[in-house]
């Protein structure tokens, strides 16, 4: 499809202004020379418009990843080859889909005669899943930029959005330097220790200095220190609900489902480094996926794939069900990471019933993610200069339900910890940091 620029439009404009002239007395001896500039303009265009009637010698190879994590950007190479004996002048715009974003989002390139042109961009996903990038989009001037056509070239790339799995790289480059407080995660002291000798090692900061082997000190001259197995071979099992309650947005496109994932991730990488098997369950009104607990090196990659494409469904959630099916498929004792959300009664009497009933086959831990919505509805207040008269319901009785709302949601939350269950009360995008220091902690006082 060709269509004029806005430089013809402004050719043509500066006639037409004259022509205005034509209204004067006298103007008659204008005709002529107003047509002459017409048929001048028109020629002009015309012969520019010939130049894109030829075939476009153009064409594009993309290189990136095929694997991207969520929020994260994710560098792409576009590569334009013009064929042709001529030079082009091109606006090109690749083929993102809806729910990314690309900075620069287009180019405008001059692309030499038999030449090429490399044009690199970062693309950030916002939402999880594979996803296809089909092709790519070619707007061709004309050579006095009179003229514009679109082109399309076919170059189709699959692309699958998992969740964020570079914080395990973050993880693991912090903790080679010590400065996993950068993180948010604390150290965890053992409350004593196990009776198996494993290795020695450089004393590091916070180490007990009872630990410290004098003998291998003076042999050394390094102070070291004695480290004891920790009990390993112990089980990480997450219950991930994907319900009504996970989905919504919590900024910058990220449901709570996806935090979830991103937390569960996390932990589920400290956990195999210290040995533990991880499995995962997600479910909603049914068991969506499922992954047996186990160890290993594939271990993060088979979580990856089991929930990269698993999203929020609005439906009420069975937690019956689930932990039905948690008992039959798993017996022993581990450590139940239950990540959802309580707002209704029937919602948390389950989670409390269900919960209380696995405490001393396995150790659950309830992690309710709070609704930063109804957080900040419950602490708006009114003005004390505002007229009362001009309060209206909805402003005086929200928040008071609000509240009430929060201060039920926190006696089940209480209910649970009575019960022998672990809890956790945080907001999802500050999900990572207490799970995992939870996880240290039940570590470190061998309640496994």
């Amino acid at each position: 499809m060709i269509w004029p620029t806005r430089n013809l439009a402004l050719i043509f404009l500066v006639p037409s202004l004259l022509s205005l002239t034509l209204l004067l007395p006298g103007s008659r001896v204008l005709w002529a020379a107003l047509l002459s500039l017409d048929a001048i303009v028109l020629v002009i265009a015309l012969i520019d418009m010939t130049s894109l009637l030829a075939s476009l010698q153009m064409r594009a190879a993309r290189r990136c990843g095929i694997t991207a994590s969520i929020g994260e950007p994710h560098p792409v190479e576009l590569t334009i080859t013009n064929e042709a004996r001529r030079s082009r002048r091109v606006r090109i715009r690749d083929d993102v889909p809806d729910s990314f974003k690309a900075a620069p989002d287009e180019f405008l390139v001059s692309l030499p005669a038999r030449g090429l042109a490399t044009l690199e961009y970062q693309m950030t996903p916002g939402q999880r899943g594979a996803f296809a990038l089909r092709r790519v989009y070619a707007l061709e001037f004309s050579r006095w930029g009179l003229w514009q056509r679109s082109r399309r070239l076919t170059l189709e790339t699959g692309v699958r959005v998992y969740p964020d799995v570079r914080q395990i790289d973050r993880y693991t480059l912090l903790a080679r330097r010590d400065r996993l407080s950068v993180m948010g995660l604390r150290r965890s002291r053992r409350a004593g220790t196990d009776n198996e000798f494993e290795r020695l090692r450089d004393y590091a900061d916070g180490d007990e200095p009872r630990r410290i082997d004098w003998r291998a000190t003076a042999r050394r001259r390094k102070v070291t220190v004695r480290d004891y197995q920790v009990n390993q071979s112990q089980r990480v099992i997450f219950l991930i609900d994907s319900g009504r309650m996970m989905a919504g947005d919590t900024g910058g496109g990220l449901s709570p489902l996806d935090h979830a994932f991103n937390a569960m991730l996390m932990l589920a990488h400290v956990a195999l480094v210290r040995g533990d098997q991880v499995g995962l369950m997600v479910y909603a009104d049914r068991v969506r996926a499922y992954v047996p607990p186990s160890s290993g090196p594939k271990r993060i990659e088979r979580l990856v794939h089991a929930v990269h494409n698993l999203f929020p469904m609005l439906v009420e959630s069975r937690h019956d069900r689930t932990f039905v099916d948690l008992e039959r498929r798993c017996r022993k004792r581990s450590l139940v990471v239950l990540i959802t959300n309580v707002i209704d009664e029937v919602g948390g009497r389950q989670v409390l019933d269900h919960l209380g009933n696995i405490v001393g086959r396995h150790l659950p831990l309830g992690v309710f993610l709070r609704d930063a919505d109804l957080f900040s509805l419950a602490d708006a207040g009114l003005d004390p200069f505002e007229d009362p008269v001009q309060v209206t319901e909805h402003r005086l009785y929200a928040p008071a339900a609000a509240a009430a709302m929060l201060n039920w949601r926190e006696r089940v939350i209480s209910a649970i910890r009575q019960r022998g269950a672990l809890a956790l009360d945080v907001l999802p995008e500050d999900l990572t940091a207490p799970l995992i220091n939870t996880y240290l902690d039940v570590k470190a006082r061998h309640l496994l």
